[in-house]
């Protein structure tokens, strides 16, 4: 009994999915390595959902700061072996079209697959950005896919069965202030449902 009851709650503190398949790729430089790996950690935020000892859901999140886009195209430009004005370029595309919105990638595993519908209007999940300036909904959520190798290379903390998200939500509110004002330090992605609710805090400088 006693062993049975160590190996349950040895079961509770696992607070990640298990890693199924090959590694996310790296870049064999590790300075360069470990440099990505830092700019990822400071942007992204990270949260799980439990019902006692079942996991509803596992779920990061990346905001895209102009800071951590340009390391993701640097580092898709040494996997590519890309010229740096195509990175300047790309820079300078992906800046341009997220105007007027602050975009995050967000990367979820949820146990059953009926409640992985957040791009869905009618979707059990509440889903918010907040801010010390307030809370906004998205303006759009995209599901990207189910995560593969090229997903993986710049959001290594997703794994086989994890889906990715690109969502946007609106950089003013209705009233022209600042959704995420210039001297905020911290915003926070929410997922609320009758299953949980998961929050994912994310330094935005």
């Amino acid at each position: 009994m006693r062993f049975g009851a160590l190996l349950l709650a040895l079961a509770g503190c696992v607070t990640v999915p298990p890693q199924v398949g090959d590694s996310a790729p790296v870049i064999k430089d590790e300075r360069q390595e470990e440099a990505y790996q830092k700019v990822l950690a400071r942007y992204s935020g990270r949260d799980e959902i439990f019902k006692g000892f079942d996991t509803i859901l596992f779920a990061t999140a990346t905001l895209q700061t102009d800071a951590f886009r340009e390391a993701r195209l640097q580092r898709q430009a040494l996997f590519k072996v890309l010229p740096p004005e195509r990175v300047r370029e790309s820079l300078a595309q992906e800046i341009s079209a997220a105007t007027g919105t602050h975009e995050l990638f967000l990367g979820v595993y949820v146990y059953d697959y009926h409640y992985d519908d957040f791009d869905r209007p009618n979707s059990i999940w509440n889903v918010e950005l907040v801010t010390p300036a307030g809370t906004v909904r998205p303006l759009s959520v995209e599901r990207v896919g189910r995560a593969d190798m090229e997903m993986r290379a710049y959001y290594p903390y997703t794994g086989v069965f994890w889906v990715g998200y690109r969502l946007r939500f609106p950089a003013l509110f209705a009233n022209g202030a600042l959704v995420i004002p210039a001297n905020a330090e911290w915003v926070l992605l929410r997922l609320a449902s009758t299953l949980g609710k998961a929050e994912m805090r994310m330094q935005t400088r």
